[in-house]
């Protein structure tokens, strides 16, 4: 590897979460914010909001190619 190409690493970077939450990483910055972690994601608590069809959209795909 190229001498002074690489940015810097650091093994305990703090990455903070819009929810509060925080944890440590190993990243080129020393303090990373992010929107969304696992701790707050739908797809991990549960908390998954059903598509709502407002204009019947997707019966209408249904019948259109006959699906069920």
């Amino acid at each position: 590897m190229k001498t002074g190409v690489h940015p810097a690493w650091y093994p305990e970077a703090t990455l903070t979460c819009l929810c509060g939450n925080t944890f440590s990483v190993g990243a080129t910055k020393p303090e990373l914010h992010v929107e969304i972690c696992g701790r707050c994601h739908p797809f991990y608590t549960g908390d998954q909001r059903t598509l709502i069809d407002t204009e019947g959209r997707v019966e209408r795909l249904k019948r259109r190619y006959k699906l069920k």
